[in-house]
């Protein structure tokens, strides 16, 4: 297909702002930087200010389990998950004038964010203790082991309290499902930056998932069954590579399974990279779709740790992954009028809603951000605009067929 083609969907696919800014043409980092702003920016700023709980909405799914405990935790998914999607970008150095000034206001937020976030003196001290805010004191320990600048740059009353507030997720007993990874994530943090830890909790979280819960050609089960949503994306591969890379330095007892998982994590990758579709939609299924962008949180980290197959390269899941932001990000009432995220896939849709979701839990979007932790000159950002596999083939380029992976 003809590079003016492809040129012509990535320009359509741009939000009107981007279209029609003075000047010098925006590039598709900028675009990125601009998108991550709007979604982080309504969270992080006002947590560093100790004012979040009385800025963010709080909407809760028309099935919400149970009301309060779920508003108590909001606060910390919103946090915790924002978070996870920016740290690599925090943890980067270099940039235009413009990135850097940017990224140098993010530090100085983050850093405040932390320290209101577990100072139980301040106004938006989180919730730490019980079963949703495991999930996400994980989501937040995988954003410190993302970035140790974060790690490094708290003082040392900061880290006291990140140490203390973490520790009350070992009282709580995860679900047998990808929730074992919640603690393992923890117990990894704690072993990246020299603390005592837990080696049953990462073991546990490894062996089931290595040895009972592979059900084939790239995908895990989520505990016992297979569960056909985006968890795979979500939550368990990122969690493994993570955990196995954070650990790494310090025990070789995972080494074993290092071969097999980069073999599952590539072939993931490549049926993730097939799934966005020529306008940057994917298909509907599972819970948890309000999480939007987030379900190429694994695409996106497999980039970002550059890893990412032969078969794919930097330039056409950094255009695919465009497509997406563009398709998700730019319906309408996606946001509210003080900029906070709707509940839903495509705009405000709480139908879509399981019973545990909130205004917080959908920040998982932010994830899908991972890659702006490259430099502007990798290959990922650098590289020639290309097409992802949908436009290659139904605009019908020959491409070769793609098969499934049997890994005996």
């Amino acid at each position: 297909m003809k590079k003016s083609v492809i040129l012509l969907l990535l320009l359509l696919s741009l939000p009107f702002y981007a279209r029609e800014k003075k000047g010098p043409p925006i590039s598709t980092r900028q675009v990125w930087l601009l998108y991550m702003d709007k979604i982080a920016r309504p969270v992080i700023e006002p947590l560093a200010d100790n004012r979040l709980k009385e800025s963010m909405p709080m909407v809760l799914s028309k099935t919400i389990d149970n009301p309060e405990n779920r508003t108590k935790v909001a606060y910390l998914e919103a946090f915790a998950r924002t978070l996870c999607g920016i740290s690599p970008w925090l943890n980067l150095d270099g940039g235009d004038s413009a990135e850097v000034k940017l990224r140098e206001q993010y530090r100085v937020w983050a850093l405040k964010a932390v320290a209101n976030a577990v100072n139980p003196s301040a106004k938006d001290y989180m919730q730490w203790k019980g079963g949703q805010p495991l999930v996400d004191a994980a989501f937040f320990s995988l954003a410190l082991v993302r970035s140790p600048w974060l790690w490094n740059h708290l003082d040392d009353k900061v880290q006291k309290q990140v140490v203390n507030a973490l520790l009350q997720s070992r009282q709580t007993i995860p679900v047998y499902s990808n929730w074992i990874l919640f603690s393992g994530m923890i117990e990894a943090f704690f072993c990246k930056y020299g603390m005592e830890y837990d080696p049953v909790r990462l073991e546990y979280g490894i062996r089931e998932f290595s040895q009972h819960w592979y059900t084939g050609d790239g995908m895990f089960s989520d505990g016992m069954d297979f569960h056909f949503d985006y968890y795979n994306s979500y939550v368990i591969q990122p969690y493994l590579s993570n955990i196995m890379d954070a650990v790494a330095f310090r025990t070789k007892s995972f080494d074993w399974f290092r071969e097999k998982l980069d073999k599952i994590t590539k072939r993931f990758a490549v049926i993730q990279e097939r799934m966005i579709n020529t306008d940057g939609s994917f298909p509907v299924y599972g819970r948890s779709i309000v999480y939007r962008t987030g379900a190429f949180h694994h695409l996106a980290d497999m980039a970002l740790r550059k890893q990412l197959p032969p078969q794919l390269s930097p330039a056409q899941v950094r255009d695919g992954l465009t497509a997406v932001i563009h398709r998700v990000l730019d319906a309408p009432n996606t946001f509210t009028d003080n900029g906070y995220l709707t509940i839903g896939l495509c705009g405000n849709q709480p139908d879509l809603a399981d019973f545990y979701i909130n205004t917080g839990s959908c920040y998982l979007a932010a994830t899908i951000f991972l890659p702006l932790g490259l430099p502007s000159t990798d290959d990922f950002w650098s590289a020639p605009t290309e097409a992802w596999s949908a436009i290659k083939i139904w605009n019908g380029q020959n491409v070769p067929a793609d098969h499934a992976m049997d890994l005996k």
